[in-house]
């Protein structure tokens, strides 16, 4: 084979190679790009799920907070219904030791 021949099938063997290497550096960072596209696609998604999960969360502890405020609530209305029964059940008693002791009173005066 004649020199120039050799030469010129060198130079395009070296062509050959460097764009093997250009395509596959081209290649690399189409991939990079798209792992970095996806990874953030998938933090993304990540954030919108713990978002959600907060706002269910949030929304659980409220009823519960309402439901036991409910019931505290309940719980008082019941206790002042019976002191309330309490204190009329006495009141006759209560009235009849007041006028006593004003009679007492009245009569350690005479």
């Amino acid at each position: 084979m004649p020199r120039p021949e050799v030469l010129e099938r060198i130079q395009e063997a070296e062509q050959d190679a460097d764009d093997i290497v250009a395509d596959a550096e081209q290649a690399r960072e189409e991939r990079l790009a798209e792992a970095r596209q996806r990874a953030d696609e998938i933090r993304q998604e990540a954030e919108e799920r713990a978002k959600e999960l907060k706002e269910e969360r949030l929304a659980e502890a409220r009823e519960e907070i309402e439901a036991e405020s409910e019931r505290i609530i309940e719980e008082g209305h019941t206790e002042r219904n019976r002191l309330r029964e309490t204190a009329a059940d006495n009141q006759s008693d209560a009235v009849e030791y007041a006028l006593g002791q004003f009679e007492e009173a009245v009569d350690a005066q005479t």
